[in-house]
């Protein structure tokens, strides 16, 4: 942890046991939570030769047992409250073991999840069992061509934070981790924002189920696409905010400003978030979101092309036609590879889409249709994206981001070490702090 930065911009942070208290001149002290997201490396996925590519560091077990004793001595003096883990080797036992007792012995409970289909890696989350109160814990496996699976703990904030209680507000945060698809070609794409959509779908469904009051809400992990994808814009328009975008007042087109991720091609980017949803926030349909960003995806391939909106009408047009028929919105589809193979939109999808655009039902789209549903929908979504403020029903308890720290400091000014060996992914520590907040309607 570089506690000297931390004091330049935000006062004096001290630690008691895994949380951070902060003071300014200003504010009198406040307690912190804070929250860590690594993604680590697996040991059968690092590379220690250049010139063969097959060789890989879980075959010698002095490399990848360092490296991890490290990467434990890291955490452990971070101390975070709160402990994401990506590409964690769950098919080591050796490993497994280390890490288990060595969080444990220092105050942890965790819970690890491998991918589907024996891929050797998965996920494991720790957090501070002296100051959660552990209410639930789900797995949610994607079943997909990714063999991807995430994480979802349900917790409450115990001491010391008790005594910042009002009334029966309890202090609960629900947690996700997980690891998306690296994006290996363009039709992948279209299968990360499926996960996002599950993920989102199967948090929805867990309140709903269990009749959960407004809460707040943090997704952590390896996104594996950058603020300028369409994961990034999805959860951006569901009222999600980058925590450490968010630290730093950088806007959604500061893409270039942090980098936390080199990945196996070379390139540098920024992967790792974590995500903040809290109760007050303004939050539309989740099928609405999702129907927007689909589209939002079909602009995106039309637009590369060069293709202006006029001639992306005609595009769609069937032949001798004036209008969009469903057949030619399926062709369309089809030439830009999001249908007519195993990753692609169902036909279930498709028709929602269709029935998303097709406003007066008539069966067939006519431009002014194509362009407010179709071409302008996320647009139109920048537009809507508010806080629900004055849709207050009661109060309840949020966060506000109060500091967030990538280590190596090299990556916070876009660059990438060499000198860096701990992982091929930087780490990502975020301070939050309690508060009081109103609850959106929209999601009470």
């Amino acid at each position: 942890m570089r506690t000297g930065k931390w004091v330049k911009s935000m006062g004096r942070i001290s630690r008691i046991g895994s949380f951070a208290i902060s003071s300014s001149k200003d504010n009198p002290p406040q307690p912190c939570i804070t929250c860590t997201t690594f993604n680590i490396l697996a040991p059968i996925y690092k590379r220690i030769n250049d010139e063969d590519p097959t060789c890989r560091e879980s075959d010698y077990r002095t490399y990848w047992l360092a490296r991890n004793h490290r990467i434990l001595d890291w955490l452990l003096n971070e101390r975070s409250s709160i402990i994401c883990l990506q590409e964690f080797w769950v098919g080591n036992e050796e490993l497994v073991n280390l890490y288990e007792k060595r969080l444990s012995d220092a105050g942890y409970v965790s819970f690890k999840l491998g991918r589907t289909n024996n891929r050797g890696d998965g996920l494991l989350i720790a957090v501070q069992k002296e100051y959660f109160n552990i209410l639930n814990y789900k797995e949610l496996h994607f079943n997909d061509c990714g063999d991807r699976v995430a994480q979802l703990l349900h917790v409450e904030l115990a001491f010391p934070f008790s005594k910042w209680r009002n009334g029966e507000i309890r202090q609960e945060i629900l947690i996700v981790n997980t690891h998306l698809l690296f994006p290996h070609d363009a039709t992948l794409s279209l299968v990360r924002l499926k996960q996002v959509y599950m993920i989102l779908q199967y948090v929805e469904s867990y309140q709903n189920d269990f009749q959960l009051k407004p809460m707040p809400i943090m997704l952590c992990g390896d996104w594996n696409g950058s603020k300028r994808g369409h994961v990034y814009k999805f959860l951006r328009s569901q009222g999600f905010e980058s925590s450490y975008d968010t630290a730093h007042q950088y806007t959604d087109a500061d893409a270039d400003k942090w980098v936390s991720h080199r990945n196996h091609r070379g390139n540098i980017c920024a992967v790792d978030f974590i995500w903040l949803l809290n109760p007050d926030k303004y939050r539309k349909l989740l099928k609405s979101s999702w129907i927007e960003a689909v589209f939002g995806m079909f602009k995106y391939l039309v637009r590369r092309a060069s293709v202006t909106e006029s001639d992306a009408f005609t595009f769609l047009r069937a032949d001798n036609e004036d209008c969009i028929t469903y057949s030619g919105f399926c062709e369309a589809l089809r030439q830009l590879n999001l249908i007519g193979h195993n990753h692609g939109l169902s036909e279930e999808e498709i028709k929602e889409l269709w029935v998303q655009a097709d406003i007066d039902g008539n069966g067939v789209l006519d431009y002014k249709e194509f362009l407010q549903q179709i071409w302008s929908s996320d647009d139109e979504n920048k537009d809507k994206e508010q806080d629900g403020s004055n849709d207050v029903q009661e109060q309840t308890i949020g966060f506000s981001v109060k500091n967030a720290v990538l280590f190596p400091p090299e990556v916070e000014k876009g660059r990438w070490p060499d000198d860096y060996s701990l992982s091929d992914h930087a780490r990502l520590t975020v301070v939050f702090s309690p508060i009081r907040m109103p609850c959106s309607q929209m999601i009470c």
